[in-house]
C-alpha cells in the first residue's frame, strides 16, 4: 500500500476532499540490553522499516475522530478534546489519546479536534513496540499541526509517560527513544539512566538482521512485566543497605558479585544478577561492533538470550525453541528474543547467501515442534519518527 491508497482510504473514511498530512514512526529492535532500560543500565536499539503511518487533518469542532486499517472491526472511534480519559472500549485508540492528553496536562496547546486514520505493518503483538510507535506518530503530527515547540527527548519522555501513567504499563524509556531517535544505518547505545547516547554505525558487510515472530502474541499489561521490575526494586533495595547507588545499571559485575549476598529473595538475586551482567554486555557488544569483530557481538547475542531465558525468565517455549533452531543453522552468528519477551520476536544476525535456507530449515523446526509458523522479516534500520513528504510503504 502506498501513500495515495492511504489518502484515498482517509478521504472516504471521513468523508472529505482534503488531503491529509502523512507521518510515520517506525518500530524498534533492541538489538542487545533487555530489561535494563528501567534498571538504569544501557541499551542498544534501532529503528526499522516497519511501523505506523498516521494520516491527520483538523477538524473545526472539539471532535477527536480515530480509525485504523489494522482494526477495521473497531469503526470510527470518537471522543471529546475535553474528556480524554483511558476508555476500555477505545482498546488501540488509548494510545493516541493519551498522548493528546499528555501534551495538553505539560500546557500545550491543542486547540481544535482531528480526524486521524492509522496504518501499521508492524505485526500485532510481535513485540516490535508498535504501542511506543503510536504514540510517537500521534507526538510528530501534532507537533507540526499545532506548532508546538517540543525537544525531541521531551517528546520521547511524553510518550513514556503515556505508557507509565495513562496506559499502566511500568515500562522503560527505551522504546519511544529509538522510535523517536531513530537513524537511518545506526543504532543507538542509550543510558536510560542519564539519557546519554551516541549513534553506532551498523556495518553488517555479508549479513543481514531477521526479525522472526514466533506468532505468539503477548501484550506488556498482562504479562509478568510489571512483576518482573518489582524484582529488580526489591533487589536494588537490598543493595542500597550498605551500597549507595541508584540503579541496578551502576554496578559492575565484579561489585555486584561482592554484594549479591545482600539480596534476600533468591528469585530477586537472579532477577538483579541478568539486569547487571546484561548491562555489561550491551557495552561490550558497543566495543566489539567498534572493532568490526561481528563473530563476538553475535556470541554476545547469545549469551543475553540465556540469561533472558534462565534469570530472568521470560523467554517461553516458542521463543526458546525458535532461538534454540536458528543456533543449529549455518551462517548464523548469533541470535536473541528481542523487546519484552513472553513470546513476540527473535532477532537473528544471518549470512546473507543463507537467508533462504535458514528461513526453511528453521521454520521446519519450529512449527514441528510448536504447530504452527514463524513469520521471517529483512530489517533495515531507518530514520525516527518524521513527517513524510511522499513514499511507498514497504
Amino acid at each position: 500500500m502506498n501513500t495515495n491508497e492511504l489518502t484515498n482510504q482517509f478521504q472516504s473514511i471521513f468523508h472529505t476532499t482534503d488531503l491529509p498530512l502523512i507521518f510515520f514512526a517506525p518500530g524498534r529492535i533492541n538489538l542487545i540490553g533487555e530489561h535494563t532500560d528501567y534498571n538504569g543500565g544501557h541499551v542498544f536499539p534501532a529503528a526499522i522499516s516497519f511501523g505506523t503511518y498516521a494520516l491527520a487533518r483538523k477538524r473545526n469542532d472539539q471532535n477527536l475522530r480515530f480509525y485504523s486499517l489494522n482494526f477495521p472491526e473497531k469503526n470510527i472511534i470518537e471522543c471529546e478534546l475535553a474528556d480524554l480519559s483511558y476508555q476500555e472500549t477505545h482498546s488501540w485508540a488509548n494510545y493516541p489519546k493519551g498522548m493528546i492528553k499528555i501534551l495538553q496536562d505539560y500546557g500545550h496547546a491543542i486547540t481544535t479536534g482531528m480526524d486521524i486514520l492509522f496504518y501499521g505493518n508492524i505485526p500485532n503483538g510481535a513485540g516490535l513496540s508498535s504501542s511506543a510507535s503510536i504514540e510517537m506518530v500521534t507526538g510528530v503530527l501534532l507537533e507540526e499541526y499545532y506548532q508546538l515547540d517540543i525537544d525531541r527527548v521531551t517528546m520521547v519522555q511524553l510518550g513514556q509517560k503515556v505508557e507509565n501513567d495513562y496506559i499502566g504499563v511500568n515500562s522503560g524509556i527505551m522504546d519511544q527513544f529509538a522510535i523517536g531517535m531513530g537513524k537511518k544505518n545506526h543504532a543507538i547505545l542509550l543510558n536510560c539512566q542519564t539519557l546519554e547516547y551516541r549513534y553506532a554505525p551498523i556495518h553488517l558487510d555479508n549479513y543481514a538482521i531477521i526479525i522472526i515472530n514466533t506468532n505468539k502474541q503477548r501484550t506488556l499489561a498482562g504479562s509478568s512485566y510489571n512483576e518482573r521490575r518489582k524484582q529488580c526494586e526489591e533487589a536494588l533495595a537490598d543493595l542500597q543497605t550498605e551500597l549507595s547507588i541508584s540503579s541496578l545499571g551502576e554496578l559492575s559485575n565484579e561489585q555486584f558479585q561482592r554484594y549479591q549476598h545482600l539480596i534476600t529473595n533468591s528469585i530477586n538475586l537472579r532477577r538483579a544478577k541478568h539486569a547487571v551482567f546484561e548491562n555489561s554486555r550491551t557495552l561490550e557488544a558497543l566495543d566489539q561492533l567498534q572493532q568490526g569483530n561481528l563473530n563476538q557481538f553475535g556470541k554476545l547475542m547469545n549469551a543475553s538470550h540465556l540469561s533472558l531465558q534462565q534469570d530472568y525468565e521470560v523467554t517461553g517455549r516458542e521463543l526458546d525453541t525458535l532461538v534454540e533452531a536458528i543456533w543449529e543453522q549455518d551462517g548464523v552468528l548469533g541470535s536473541r528474543m528481542t523487546g519484552a519477551g513472553f513470546g513476540g520476536c527473535a532477532i537473528a544476525i544471518v549470512e546473507k547467501d543463507r537467508i533462504e535456507d535458514f528461513k526453511r530449515n528453521v521454520n521446519k523446526i519450529y512449527r514441528n515442534d510448536v504447530g504452527y509458523d514463524a513469520t521471517f522479516y529483512t530489517a533495515s534500520i531507518s530514520d525516527g519518527a518524521k513527517q513524510l513528504e511522499e513514499g511507498v510503504i514497504e
